[in-house]
C-alpha cells in the first residue's frame, strides 16, 4: 500500500483542468491560452504531472499534443475528479447563499428602537435579498442568545463585553435623569446630588437591561440604587410612566428627544456622576461575523 498523503501523490485541480483542456484541444498552447497561463508555464505544469504520476502523458508534434495511452486514462480519471470539485463548489456556493439569504439579529431594546432601523435600511440596499429577523430583549438576553447560537450578530449596552463574546463599539451614548414637568426636582436651581439619586426610589428597567447595569455601576460608590418605585421591560414603558407623573427615572439620551423637545419630560442635571456608556456589536469569541453580518456590522461602524 502506498502512504503518505493524497495531496503529494494526486495532480491538483489546476493541471487536471489543463490536462482535460489538451485532450479537448489537441494543442497544449490553446490549452495554455484556455486556461490563462503562459505555453512555457503549461509545459512545466505537465511535465509535473508526468513526474508525480511516473508515466508520459502528453506526446508533442509539430502537429498538436496527443494524448498518450497512459494519457487518455488519466484523462477520463480526471475529468471524473473535475466533475466532482464542480459538485462541490455549487454544494457551497448553495450553501452561501442559504447563510446569506438569512441574518437574526438580537438586539437590546435602545438599540432596536433607536438606531436599528436605520443600519437595516442601509443593509436592505446592499441585501436586497436578504431576510432579516431581530430579536429584541435586554442586554442579557441579547447575550444568552448569542452564546446559544440563536442569533449571528447581537447589540448591547452594558459596561464591559458579555462573557464568552466579542465585540466592538458602534456608538456612544448618554444615560439622562428625567422627571416629568410637575414634579420637584423640575424646579431644582443646583444639579441633583447623587447620592440623592440612589437614594431616590426610580422608575426603571428590570435587571439585566443595559441601562440599569450602568445606572448600578455608577452609583456603587454612593450608597447603590434603592429599591425601584416601578420595574418596567420597556423604554417606552417607562418613559410612558414618567411622562404621566408616576416619578423619576433615568433614559437613554437616544430614547427622548422627542419628549424634551416638546417639553413633556425635563432633564434633571446630576453633579459629580459620569452616566456615559458604549453601545457594542457582539458575537461569539473566535468567530467573526460573516456575510450579511459582516456587512451589518460594516455599516454600524460606518455611521
Amino acid at each position: 500500500m502506498t502512504h503518505g498523503r493524497l495531496a503529494d501523490r494526486v495532480p491538483d485541480l489546476a493541471a487536471l483542468e489543463l490536462l482535460l483542456a489538451v485532450a479537448r484541444l489537441g494543442s497544449l498552447g490553446r490549452a495554455a491560452r484556455e486556461t490563462g497561463i503562459s505555453q512555457p508555464a503549461a509545459s512545466g505544469r505537465i511535465r509535473g504531472m508526468e513526474r508525480m504520476l511516473g508515466v508520459a502523458l502528453v506526446e508533442r508534434s509539430p502537429r498538436g499534443s496527443t494524448l498518450t495511452d497512459a494519457g487518455v486514462l488519466v484523462t477520463d480519471w480526471a475529468r471524473r475528479v473535475v466533475e466532482a470539485a464542480e459538485a462541490f463548489d455549487a454544494g457551497a456556493e448553495a450553501l452561501r447563499g442559504r447563510r446569506d439569504s438569512r441574518l437574526r439579529v438580537a438586539a437590546s431594546m435602545t438599540i432596536a428602537e433607536y438606531l436599528l432601523p436605520g443600519w437595516l435600511v442601509a443593509l436592505r440596499a446592499r441585501r436586497p435579498g436578504t431576510a432579516v429577523s431581530l430579536l429584541a430583549g435586554n442586554s442579557a438576553a441579547v447575550a444568552e442568545r448569542l452564546r446559544a447560537g440563536e442569533a449571528d450578530l447581537g447589540f448591547v449596552e452594558g459596561i464591559a463585553l458579555p462573557a464568552g463574546l466579542s465585540g466592538a463599539v458602534v456608538a456612544r451614548d448618554r444615560l439622562v435623569v428625567v422627571t416629568a414637568p410637575a414634579h420637584p426636582w423640575a424646579r431644582r436651581r443646583a444639579p441633583l446630588d447623587a447620592g440623592e439619586l440612589a437614594a431616590t426610589p426610580l422608575i426603571l428597567r428590570e435587571r439585566g437591561s443595559g441601562t440599569r447595569q450602568v445606572l448600578d455601576a455608577a452609583l456603587a460608590a454612593h450608597g447603590g440604587l434603592t429599591e425601584p418605585l416601578l420595574e418596567l421591560a420597556s423604554t417606552t414603558a417607562v418613559k410612558a410612566a414618567v411622562v404621566g407623573g408616576a416619578g423619576p427615572s433615568v433614559l437613554s439620551e437616544l430614547a427622548i428627544g422627542e419628549e424634551l423637545a416638546s417639553g413633556r419630560l425635563v432633564e434633571i442635571p446630576v453633579g459629580d456622576l459620569d452616566l456615559h456608556r458604549a453601545l457594542r456589536a457582539v458575537w461569539p469569541a473566535g468567530h467573526r461575523p460573516t456575510g450579511p453580518a459582516r456587512d451589518l456590522l460594516s455599516l454600524t461602524q460606518g455611521s
